[in-house]
């Protein structure tokens, strides 16, 4: 005790005078028990005068214990000995020398060498608030310098308990020394500025300048499940997702919470859209009901029970028993599951938002029976509302971590607009900093002219539709021989039946793909003959070989023959690959020549969009000029694009054709990014008029004619103002003086498409490179077509 006086702001002098004055008050009591009692206390208060005095030795400590013992018996009662966690002691120190029974088994269920100390309080802070404690007890200055004050005490299964602290201070005096100094208002002052100056509360406060003289009656309470929860809050909080052991420290303290050391938990997070259970996308979070896969059908991966309890009726789904509910059904696939990992007790519970969905599923387990079970479920009740509210936190941050992946990788804003949403950005944040209601306002660029191109690749739908029925003929063909092999085989009337419905299927695909015959087909494999070929392959050889034979020729996911498909869309995908990568390196180019917006898009054939204007570029240097020339440049890379398509033609796994149009808007709209849909849109009712030329016009025939208006070997310009026809006339003469065009121009008008009248189309022939006898050739597609042909 002495040790301390060096480095604390009083010296203990334990004593039990105001504990006795308490007894000489009942002295004249009433009751004959309370008066008794106290000339018992008191008479040991006269044959010990120590005991009023004070001593500040353990010995003595030791000397008196039968006396200390006695006259403390009314605060310590025998029949709250089991229950009651309370200790005569001295604050901030160790020194217990009277306790209850529980008090007593607690330390003794503690790790070995356990001493009890304040988790929250160090040297400096308890020298702090001795301090204030004389201010406020002595001095009577408003110091509020309540805290709660913790015991965390882990048992020797290194389970965690927390208690929370109170003191009794009805029996302790602080007496000045002569060290000790006094405290004016401006002394006062000056320290609730300073807590943290432990130089200037020491010079205020000499160590050992007060005398402490009495006892503190420590009360503790088990606060561990409270703790625990404001722990589990604080972690939900806090946790990095991708950096924090989640698993871990959300594990230390479910143990505490259920007081289970072995206790252990997973999550399965649900995927609503597929129906699917899947693996927390951060690794350190395992999946019991998973086991080992990264994802399952949730009816496959539970059993109907648990299935309907978690998902219908939203409740804990809890096994007490594992062990036992699997042999009384054994096949059960998630008692099973759950008994293969080594768990004997399990609750899972359902993580459901304000909504009513299902979010994942909590899971703990345990490798003891019983250790889960209906009952101790219930504490999950407390914590659900916190855990729901994480887990939508976290799925999304993930969402927006997955968007971000996205849109860095697939859908990036073009440099030539991130500036605008960057001071967008900003203007956001700065309106959250300073508390004002805000939205992200949705990005608009006004008066800017657009071009649009595409090369589109004529007749896809019907070429795709053929290379189907090719692959469907071929599928049913290999059926067909199967079939009457095995018919041979095993003379059925069943196999001849299968017979006859195959030769009507090939029948009607080989008069043209009706709109229903795909799918009838497809319906015919799935049902019918992928369970007979299933059958057959397990009673013959012979026919076994035919089936596997049979089975290496379709592709496995699908279940069909992907042949003439596939060279269809090797072709297609061929072809887009070029057109992109032609236009891709050309826009590098032309952004160097002046900053404009361009997206393209990859369908049968390639798209883009050209937006330029002030508004993108913010320099103050737009002018009609880069327009101009912007549209010359479409032109261009339109011809070299046909060019180079041309070329490979002849390599394409199907023969396929082009056409390419370009449609010339004579006007500036307003160019507006949608923020629900991500993309850029143009703005208002008389913009729109360009989106549906864009979507419709390449479809469009030449007025009075059956004949579209888009044509393989031809650039065609879309157009409806007559500048707009004086200005590509000029681009077109100055391309065929470039031998990239050719002198076949026409001007054609087009059909009424809906809510657009007036369109009219320059349809020119493309010139098409070719090297012969070192001196580049020219000749138009006819011609092309002819040569290739001889």
């Amino acid at each position: 005790m002495k040790a301390k006086n060096n480095d604390f702001p009083f010296q203990v002098q334990i004593s039990f005078a105001k504990l006795f004055e308490k007894y000489r008050q009942q002295l004249n009591a009433s009751n004959s028990v309370e008066k008794e009692r106290a000339q018992a206390v008191m008479a040991i208060a006269e044959a010990y005068p120590k005991l009023s005095t004070g001593f500040d030795d353990k010995k003595e400590l030791e000397a008196y214990a039968p006396q200390i013992d006695v006259i403390l018996s009314d605060l310590f009662s025998p029949i709250l000995q089991e229950n009651e966690i309370r200790a005569a002691t001295i604050p901030f120190q160790n020194l217990v020398f009277k306790s209850t029974k529980r008090y007593k088994h607690i330390l003794s269920e503690a790790v070995t060498d356990y001493e009890p100390h304040f988790n929250n309080l160090d040297e400096d802070h308890m020298y702090i608030m001795a301090c204030c404690i004389i201010l406020s007890v002595h001095y009577g200055y408003q110091v509020d310098f309540k805290t709660p004050w913790h015991y965390k005490i882990p048992d020797k299964h290194g389970i965690e308990h927390n208690y929370r602290v109170m003191y009794n201070g009805d029996f302790v005096d602080f007496i000045k020394t002569d060290k000790a100094k006094e405290i004016t208002k401006n002394d006062f002052e000056e320290l609730i500025d300073g807590f943290t100056n432990i130089a200037l509360w020491k010079e205020k406060f000499p160590p050992g300048s007060w005398v402490f003289k009495g006892f503190v009656i420590a009360n503790l309470f088990d606060v561990t499940l409270d703790v625990s929860i404001s722990n589990f809050k604080s972690n939900l909080l806090r946790n990095n997702l991708e950096k924090d052991n989640i698993s871990e420290s959300f594990e230390s303290i479910f143990k505490s919470i259920f007081q289970l050391k072995e206790l252990q938990i997973g999550f399965s997070e649900f995927n609503e859209e597929d129906q699917l259970f899947e693996k927390f996308i951060f690794k350190d979070v395992d999946s019991y009901i998973l086991n080992q896969k990264d994802r399952e059908h949730c009816q496959t991966a539970l059993c109907e029970a648990s299935y309907y309890k978690l998902f219908k009726q939203k409740e804990f789904y809890c096994i007490s028993n594992v062990p036992k509910y699997h042999k009384r059904y054994p096949d059960n696939k998630l008692y099973k599951k759950l008994l293969n990992q080594g768990i004997k007790s399990a609750i899972l519970a359902s993580i459901i938002n304000k909504e009513g969905k299902v979010l994942g599923v909590l899971e703990l387990v345990s490798p003891n029976i019983n250790h889960l079970n209906s009952i101790n479920a219930n504490k999950l009740k407390t914590i659900m509302p916190f855990l729901v509210d994480s887990v939508i936190r976290s799925k999304k941050q993930i969402e927006n971590k997955l968007e971000l992946i996205i849109q860095e990788e697939c859908t990036s804003l073009h440099p030539s607009v991130h500036w605008k949403f960057r001071n967008e950005a900003k203007r956001y944040l700065k309106s959250i900093a300073q508390g004002t209601p805000t939205y992200f306002k949705e990005v608009v660029f006004e008066d800017v002219f657009p071009l649009y191109g595409q090369i589109d690749i004529k007749s896809s739908s019907e070429v795709r539709n053929q290379a189907t029925i090719k692959d469907l003929i071929l599928q049913l063909e290999h059926i067909q021989e199967i079939i009457k092999q095995i018919h041979t085989l095993e003379p059925l009337p069943i196999y001849e039946h299968l017979q006859f419905r195959i030769s009507n299927y090939l029948t009607e695909l080989r008069d043209g793909l009706q709109v229903d015959s795909e799918r009838q087909v497809l319906k015919f494999l799935h049902s019918e003959i992928i369970p007979l070929f299933k059958h057959l392959a397990t009673k013959n050889e012979s026919i076994k070989n035919l089936i596997e034979d049979y089975d290496q020729r379709i592709d496995q996911n699908s279940g069909l023959i992907y042949k003439h498909r596939k060279d269809y869309d090797d072709a297609v995908m061929i072809i887009n690959k070029r057109m992109a990568s032609i236009i891709d390196k050309k826009q590098v180019e032309a952004q160097a020549m002046y900053p404009h917006y361009f997206e393209r898009f990859k369908t049968d054939g390639v798209e883009h969009n050209l937006y330029i204007g002030e508004a993108i570029t913010k320099n103050n240097s737009f002018d009609k000029i880069y327009l101009y020339n912007l549209r010359l440049w479409q032109l261009q890379v339109m011809c070299e694009m046909e060019n180079s398509y041309y070329k490979i033609k002849d390599q394409l796994p199907v023969p396929l054709t082009v056409a390419s149009m370009i449609l010339a808007f004579n006007n500036s709209l307003s160019l507006r990014f949608r923020m629900d849909e991500k993309r850029f849109d143009v703005d208002g009712t008389y913009n729109a008029r360009y989106e549906v030329v864009k979507k419709r016009v390449d479809k469009a025939n030449i007025k009075g004619t059956e004949e579209r208006v888009t044509q393989e070997g031809k650039i065609v310009i879309i157009y409806s103002q007559k500048e707009d026809e004086k200005e590509y006339l000029k681009y077109i003469t100055f391309l065929q003086h470039k031998k990239q065009l050719d002198t076949d121009v026409e001007i054609v008008e087009l059909e009424d498409l809906q809510g657009v009248t007036g369109l009219k189309a320059i349809r020119v022939s493309v010139l098409y490179s070719k090297q012969k006898d070192n001196k580049k050739e020219y000749y138009t597609y006819d011609d092309l077509i002819s040569e290739i042909a001889n």
